[in-house]
C-alpha cells in the first residue's frame, strides 16, 4: 500500500535524495567535529629559552585547551604586562582561535596545583607566603631552564584564569625562527595533525 510495488523501478532523483541526506549529516558532522577541533587544540610557537633543554626557541607544540594540570604538565598560559598587570580579560573557555591570536603566551611546567604543599623551599618568592596550601585560583610554574626563565621562583604565583591548556606533544620546528623573550605567540594556523 505504501510503498513502490514489486519490480518497480525507483526514480534517480529519490535514490539522489536517499544518498544525499547521509551525506549531509555527515558534512554537517565533519563541520562540527572540525570547529570543536579547533577551539580545543591550538599550535604554538616557543620562543625563548626558558625551557630547555624539553623545547627551544621555534618549536611548536599541540595544546589541549583547557587541558588537565597536574604538577609535571607543561602548560601555556597569558603574559602579563610589563608593568605586570593584564590588558585584556582573561579568554573565555571555548574562545575562538580568532580570540587566542594577539595574546602573548608563555610556556612553563606545573610544580604544585591549588590545595598542593607551598613549595617554599624551591620557590624564593614564596618563602614567606602565610598559607602552607597552594590556594584556589592559583598555580606553581617553573621554567626547565631557571638561568633563561622568569617563573614562580621571581614572581610567586601564577592566576589559574590565564591558562591557554597543557602542551600535548611537539609538531617539529617553525621555519625562519630567532631567538627572543622568553614568550609563546599563538599560531595562525591550526594542526590537523594532532597525536593521542
Amino acid at each position: 500500500m505504501g510503498g513502490p510495488r514489486p519490480g518497480a523501478r525507483t526514480p534517480a532523483l529519490a535514490l539522489w535524495a536517499h544518498a544525499a541526506v547521509p551525506g549531509a549529516v555527515a558534512v554537517v558532522c565533519a563541520a562540527g567535529a572540525v570547529r570543536l577541533l579547533r577551539q580545543r587544540l591550538t599550535a604554538v610557537t616557543v620562543r625563548g629559552r626558558s625551557m630547555e633543554p624539553g623545547y627551544v626557541d621555534g618549536d611548536r607544540v599541540l595544546v589541549s585547551r583547557p587541558g588537565r594540570l597536574v604538577p609535571g604538565r607543561v602548560v601555556v598560559l597569558e603574559r602579563s604586562c610589563p608593568d605586570g598587570g593584564r590588558s585584556l580579560p582573561p579568554l573565555p573557555p571555548g574562545a575562538s582561535p580568532e580570540a587566542v591570536r594577539g595574546r602573548h603566551w608563555i610556556v612553563k611546567r606545573i610544580a604544585a596545583v591549588p590545595g598542593d604543599p607551598v613549595p617554599r623551599t624551591t620557590v624564593p618568592a614564596l618563602a614567606a607566603v602565610p598559607e602552607t596550601r597552594v590556594p584556589p585560583g592559583r598555580l606553581v610554574l617553573l621554567g626547565d631552564n631557571p638561568d633563561a626563565s622568569i617563573d614562580s621562583r621571581q614572581v610567586g604565583y601564577f592566576p589559574l584564569d590565564r591558562i591557554l591548556g597543557t602542551v600535548m606533544c611537539p609538531l617539529g620546528r617553525s621555519e625562519g625562527t630567532t631567538s627572543s623573550e622568553a614568550s609563546v605567540r599563538a599560531a595562525a594556523s591550526r594542526s590537523r595533525r594532532a597525536r593521542s
